[in-house]
């Protein structure tokens, strides 16, 4: 037990480590200055000719939001035909079918919104196909996607006054080249060399211990490993994710998918302080965000090793923790991690079952999806806490009678009704559609029943397998209680558009906000500035996340996982 403990403690403390200078590594590509990936530019170069792009053309935040949104727009198109077309697609040796409308709407939304919620089991559900040209393609355009919003808006703090906040197109690519690929090939070369499969090989046959003929999806599976950790995208290869022991074979390759995970967010907070000049700012954001990590962590690895209580009762040794739903060669306590670092970013990826963790682990790994600001997804994590550190500074700025500014810019109405509409839509998506899912099972059995019952856990468990499943899907993580019978038109269209609103309202509202801060007269510094840099500020912005973000959602949890702990 205290061998995972120390397991645990020396995988935080690496990845702060390789965080940092990843980070500043990452500030230097946005900004274009020489990097040792120098050698990427003429395909570069050859991308944005056959685009027919102009890297160099600036972009204000409306232009910026187009591009953006177009682009997302063209995928979307393109992965929900290649997804009821895939039967009759190449590479499908195992003869796949294809899936229906309402499920490729809500796949193809799922993974172009960085979520990655399956509502089908990940090897028999799609083909080698359209795992490459469907999934892999969208996990890393997702990513991408998000990276190069946080650059926009770091260019426009870094500038004093600017009307353009850089060039979307360049930003993506960057994003793809000079990051996401190079950190993608070491960690696809890790996984090969520790037994995850990459090849296109059908099912393999082979004959188990107690003589019954088995058969094994093997396919390309470490490329997509890869790239769903590092973009924080999550989705598995194989129905039972990183638990799977072709997906997650060792101890060592769990070390590495569980950094992969928290790797690019964390550096993104340290890229913004080299890149804006302001490493004071960046390492209060990093505390306030690692401090609430190693929080839900120390909660989680309590929780899960220390056993069901219900067990205990029956007379049973639990030296291993509670190890209901998690695989014996991980242990409860790398589980437990993991179940933190996936719900801090929207990664969303499993190394053991989260309808079986505990109650207050459950609540943990919901809140971090609730508040959606602790680390989240690459780019997208830092962009929610900058909605937060506006709201901040407006009710600091009223509290101490100063003028409500940040980093040199006043904030006025117009940014607070955007950051308000921001902060607020989370939690309102999140408890109408999960109180719209209790009304139709209470008041509609037989609507549920025709769509085969959906709840396998009704009760306390049951209410938190549909409260975890809207929250997972307005947070972009993709996770579940896997309890729920979430393939059916109901949830299918549903969370569909919950992921659409989560993902595209906030980034529209961030960059909007950018944009309208960058345009504005830069105020230098004075005496009666409030500091945002300091330890006192950032205590206050973690009181705001708290009562705006995570306060909303406790009456919820107090009928579903605080409930669920009061009857163990």
């Amino acid at each position: 037990m205290n061998t995972e403990i120390l397991g645990v403690a020396l995988q935080i403390i690496l990845m702060v480590v390789l965080a940092y200078p990843l980070g500043k590594y990452i500030a230097k590509v946005y900004r274009g200055e020489k990097t040792w990936s120098d050698f990427m530019a003429p395909i570069e170069r050859l991308i944005y000719k056959i685009c027919g792009i102009n890297p160099k053309e600036e972009m204000n935040w409306k232009q910026f939001l187009k591009s953006l949104l177009i682009l997302n727009a063209f995928w979307l198109v393109w992965g929900m035909l290649l997804l009821v077309l895939q039967g009759r697609l190449p590479l499908n040796p195992d003869g796949n079918g294809a899936q229906t409308p309402d499920q490729a709407f809500n796949t193809a939304i799922s993974f172009m919104v960085n979520c990655d919620l399956q509502h089908y089991s990940g090897e028999s559900g799609l083909t080698y196909f359209t795992q490459l040209f469907v999934v892999m393609l969208f996990q890393f355009v997702a990513a991408a996607t998000g990276m190069a919003a946080m650059a926009a808006i770091m260019k426009s703090i870094a500038a004093k006054t600017t009307r353009t906040i850089g060039n979307f197109w360049n930003f993506l690519v960057l994003s793809c080249t000079r990051i996401l690929l190079p950190l993608s090939l070491i960690v696809g070369f890790i996984l090969v060399l520790q037994g995850t499969p990459m090849g296109f090989d059908g099912k393999m046959k082979v004959t188990t211990l107690e003589g019954q003929e088995q058969t094994i999806s093997q396919g390309p599976a470490a490329a997509i490993i890869a790239i769903k950790q590092l973009g924080t995208n999550g989705g598995g290869y194989f129905g039972a994710n990183s638990a799977h022991p072709l997906e997650n074979p060792t101890y060592l390759t769990n070390i590495v998918e569980c950094w992969a995970i928290l790797l690019i967010p964390m550096a993104m907070i340290f890229a913004f302080g080299f890149y804006t000049n302001r490493k004071k700012l960046a390492n209060s954001i990093f505390g306030v965000m690692f401090f609430a990590f190693i929080v839900g962590v120390g909660i989680n690895v309590y929780q899960e090793m220390k056993g069901n209580p219900r067990i205990d009762a029956m007379g049973i040794a639990q030296n291993g923790g509670a190890m209901e739903g998690k695989e014996v060669r991980l242990g409860a306590g790398a589980t437990a991690l993991w179940s933190v670092a996936t719900t801090c970013t929207s990664n969303g990826s499993v190394n053991g079952m989260h309808d079986s963790l505990m109650p207050l682990s459950g609540l943990v790994s919901m809140l971090n999806m609730q508040t959606n600001t602790w680390f989240g997804g690459v780019g997208v994590g830092w962009l929610n806490y900058y909605t937060f550190i506006i709201i901040a500074v407006f009710i600091s700025g009223l509290m101490v009678g100063r003028t409500p500014e940040f980093l040199g810019k006043k904030i006025e109405a117009r940014e607070m009704k955007i950051a308000t509409i921001v902060a607020l839509l989370h939690p309102f998506i999140i408890l109408v559609g999960t109180a719209l899912s209790c009304y139709l099972f209470v008041h509609h059995a037989g609507f549920v029943t025709g769509e085969g019952g959906w709840l396998a856990n009704p009760s306390f468990h049951g209410l938190s397998e549909q409260f975890y499943e809207f929250t997972s899907s307005a947070a972009n993580n993709g996770s579940g209680y896997e309890g729920l019978g979430d393939n059916t038109y109901f949830w299918n269209y549903a969370c569909g558009w919950v992921l659409i609103l989560g993902r595209y309202i906030p980034i529209i509202g961030q960059v909007a906000i950018a944009g309208l801060l960058a345009q504005k007269k830069f105020i230098p510094e004075s005496a009666g500035t409030l500091k945002t840099d300091t330890l006192t500020f950032g205590v206050m912005t973690f009181a705001v996340i708290l009562i705006i973000a995570a306060l909303a959602f406790f009456p919820a949890h107090a009928l579903s996982t605080i409930a669920e702990h009061f009857t163990l």
